[in-house]
């Protein structure tokens, strides 16, 4: 798995795909925080706090995650290195999760630097520090959670094809659905009465819920739990691959 995972993070800093992960999710957060006009920029409207980046980042890591998994197994089924990693003394899990842990290593990468915007924002305040700490850093980490979902969805993505655009575009899909379609569907007709059940389905009620800086472990036990069952789905799809070979 170890090997795995260096080989991806090499992969990552050796082209511009590492680099251009961190600049364009920090390019486009700090253009609505600081630059652009309107009611999502800090300085316009005149509260220090840091809702634009918690209300964006979901949607930038959305799209970004996804072009960083597309390529994980979808370019080794295409290229036909898979079969080489295969004949190394490593299981379907060492392979998905060295994958995995580099593409969320990545992710911490992305956001450390967003530290420098916690560090803006507390000193703008007019009585400086005056800042909700418990609840800035419980967003902080949920979005990584929410972006590890993410990860473990794209990896999957990129197990059912050896087309990374079709990869991407399935990650997107898959991603966007946990995001907001189990909120979307908890109000059609007909679901009224499981309508909570619904939501908390979905990544935003826990990705809320985390976000108010109450860490509660059921919200713990649900990032874990959908990070595995995509993870094991992905292990699934590479034995199925196998399987066909040898029958």
């Amino acid at each position: 798995m170890f090997a795995i995972f260096r080989k991806e993070i090499s992969g990552f800093f050796s082209s511009l795909t590492g680099y251009i992960v961190i600049i364009v999710f920090l390019l486009i957060n700090s253009l609505f925080m600081w630059v652009l006009p309107g009611e999502w920029n800090i300085l316009d409207r005149g509260y220090a706090g840091l809702d634009t980046l918690f209300f964006l980042s979901p949607w930038v890591f959305l799209f970004l995650v996804p072009a960083v998994t597309m390529r994980m197994i979808a370019e080794e089924k295409r290229l036909g290195t898979i079969e080489l990693i295969y004949s190394r003394p490593i299981t379907e899990r060492g392979i998905i999760w060295g994958k995995y842990f580099a593409s969320v290593t990545l992710v911490l990468l992305a956001l450390l630097p967003c530290l420098t915007c916690y560090l803006s924002v507390y000193v703008l305040g007019d009585s400086p520090g005056n800042l909700d700490k418990g609840g800035t850093w419980g967003a902080f980490i949920g979005l990584f959670f929410l972006a590890s979902i993410y990860a473990a969805a794209g990896i999957f993505a990129s197990s059912i094809t050896d087309n990374q655009v079709i990869a991407f575009i399935v990650a997107v899909v898959i991603c966007f659905f946990l995001y907001m379609g189990f909120d979307s569907s908890a109000y059609l007709p007909g679901l009224k009465s499981l309508d909570e059940f619904i939501i908390r389905l979905g990544i935003n009620e826990h990705y809320k819920s985390v976000s108010r800086g109450v860490l509660d472990i059921r919200d713990a036990v649900y990032f874990v739990a959908v990070v595995f069952v995509f993870n094991e789905a992905t292990r699934l799809v590479l034995l199925s691959r196998k399987w066909k070979k040898n029958c």
